[in-house]
């Protein structure tokens, strides 16, 4: 299907993605939608005939676990409630522990690189393999941006990204600027990767901007895209015509008019990176092959009859992922996140500079997050939000998601006898109390609360 230029549809820039012109399509994140309903803005834009894709982030495919069914049925729900051709999540682990481990279970709160490994390979083909059996319509993943690698890996990321797609048939979303992010963080070539990846399994292409702070580069779409990212959207178009790019931008959101000016900046590129017509719209530049796996009991393609991997064998239904196989990807991802959001030691192998930047980068992103879905906190803790946070993140890993962190950060700073001044303790004290039963407070409890708060202010 041919998408077009689209840009991500976020609450914040509802109006301004209304009101661009040459717009063909929105991705909405897919968590932030209900299942049973949509906000007005993409309703409207429906009916004008703008196609809107949702965009997972939390089902974490590349994690030891099966996909959590409910997850499914709520991104399905989702596709069905939009009418949309596809559906998009990303090769990623988001959590850790829980039984495989028996140990408590731990979340990122962040898309975290799974290990280009031949183990991790077969984990992720399966669980992408049960999504695609859920999904009412066809998945696209999405490559990440990393700040870490793996010791040990096995395969490059174009190489991990091709087995990935001959296994399970699986779309690509590609996006440029994390290729672009691993090129300055991981001295990976993007050339070298689109050389290597299946550029006719692409459904669509993500673009966004960052910011590079001490030789590290920052994937933060809250930044005007670069030219090194539009260079290597240039490169993979010289490769092949993609069916649709995306502008991505979800913080520090700029006026419609610099939206629409680096959506002209996009359009613009992908014109003069067109290779010349004799060579073909769609041409494609080969893609090195990707080296078999050695036949063995937890590999996800069986040897066909000659004793070669591939072939026919390939169509066959795979072997499952033995329990050996998860339960090694669940203890490594596991003792990884346990180093970067519970101060445990750093797995060997790793780089312990850069672990350090990726857990201050994770307690950065509780607080921000924390902070928007809980403005409330920062305005009653006031210049002492954020360090208070980011205390508590070090001790405290998120055993759930970002509503659920607010509610013990809250409880947390109550328990520590904080905050100092007594009208913000019981402003905190009553917001706890709003949020934290087992129901939501009636509408007359509120307004009584909220009366009462306004008194004790004064």
């Amino acid at each position: 299907m041919e998408l077009g230029i689209g840009i991500g549809w976020r609450p914040e820039i509802a109006a301004e993605v209304e009101s661009l012109s040459g717009i063909d399509w929105v991705e909405a994140v897919a968590e932030n939608l209900c299942t049973d309903h949509l906000p007005d803005s993409l309703v409207r834009l429906r009916e004008r005939g703008v196609t809107v894709v949702p965009h997972g982030v939390a089902l974490g495919l590349g994690g030891a676990d099966r996909p959590d069914p409910d997850r499914l049925a709520g991104l399905a729900a989702r596709a069905g409630l939009l009418g949309a051709p596809l559906v998009t999540e990303h090769i990623a682990f988001v959590r850790a522990g829980g039984p495989l481990t028996a140990s408590p279970r731990l979340e990122a709160g962040h898309l975290l690189p799974v290990p280009r490994t031949w183990d991790a390979l077969d984990v992720l083909c399966e669980n992408v393999r049960i999504a695609q059996d859920s999904l009412p319509v066809p998945l696209a993943l999405e490559n990440i941006a990393a700040l870490i690698t793996w010791p040990g890996e096995e395969l490059t990321e174009g190489q991990f990204l091709a087995e990935l797609v001959e296994r399970t048939g699986v779309r690509l979303l590609i996006d440029v600027a994390n290729l672009h992010t691993n090129h300055v963080n991981l001295g990976q070539d993007p050339a070298k990767a689109l050389d290597e990846l299946p550029v006719e399994a692409i459904a669509y292409v993500h673009v966004a901007g960052g910011v590079e702070k001490n030789g590290v580069w920052h994937d933060t779409h809250a930044h005007p895209v670069s030219e090194p990212v539009l260079e290597v959207l240039a490169e993979l178009r010289s490769r092949v015509d993609p069916p649709g790019v995306l502008l991505e931008r979800d913080d520090a959101f700029p006026p419609g008019a610099e939206l629409a000016g680096e959506l002209d900046a996009i359009r613009a590129t992908l014109r003069k990176a067109a290779p010349s017509t004799d060579a073909g719209p769609d041409r494609a530049v080969p893609r090195q092959a990707v080296p078999s796996a050695d036949p063995g009991a937890d590999r996800g393609t069986a040897p066909a009859p000659d004793g070669t991997a591939g072939g026919e064998a390939r169509t066959a239904a795979p072997a499952p992922v033995s329990a050996a196989t998860r339960d090694r990807t669940a203890v490594a991802q596991t003792a990884l996140l346990s180093a970067l959001v519970a101060g445990t030691p750093a797995p060997e192998g790793f780089d312990h500079r850069r672990l350090r930047v990726q857990s201050r980068a994770l307690a950065a992103k509780r607080a921000d997050v924390v902070a928007k879905v809980a403005p409330e906190l920062p305005e009653i803790l006031g210049d002492g939000y954020r360090s208070a946070f980011l205390a508590y993140a070090g001790s405290r890993p998120m055993s759930g998601g970002y509503r659920r962190d607010a509610l013990d950060f809250a409880e947390h700073v109550l328990i520590a006898g904080g905050p100092a001044d007594p009208a913000a303790r019981r402003r905190l004290t009553y917001w706890w109390q709003d949020r934290s039963g087992s129901r939501p407070p009636r509408r007359t409890t509120r307004l009584v609360r909220a009366a009462r708060a306004v008194l004790v202010g004064k």
